[in-house]
């Protein structure tokens, strides 16, 4: 996850946290739920992030596999 996608997912969940607040302040319900959807939504962001990381370390890893068989078969 690079770190642009770390500070926006950051940022949207302290975004939900000062909605929350003023939420809270003002007794406006919404804002309050908002804080709610702002968090679940930096939680899919990072999620996905972390799959798209995971997909590139398993390219890597068959790329490597695939050296050594070539390898392998170029000893014999």
């Amino acid at each position: 996850m690079g770190l642009d996608d770390k500070l926006n997912n950051a940022a949207t969940n302290h975004l939900g946290v000062a909605k929350e607040g003023a939420g809270k302040l003002t007794g406006n319900e919404e804002l309050q739920r908002e804080r709610q959807r702002d968090q679940a939504q930096a939680k899919l962001q990072e999620a996905g992030e972390k799959v798209k990381d995971a997909a590139k370390g398993i390219g890597s890893n068959l790329k490597d596999a695939a050296a050594k068989v070539k390898e392998g078969f170029s000893k014999e």
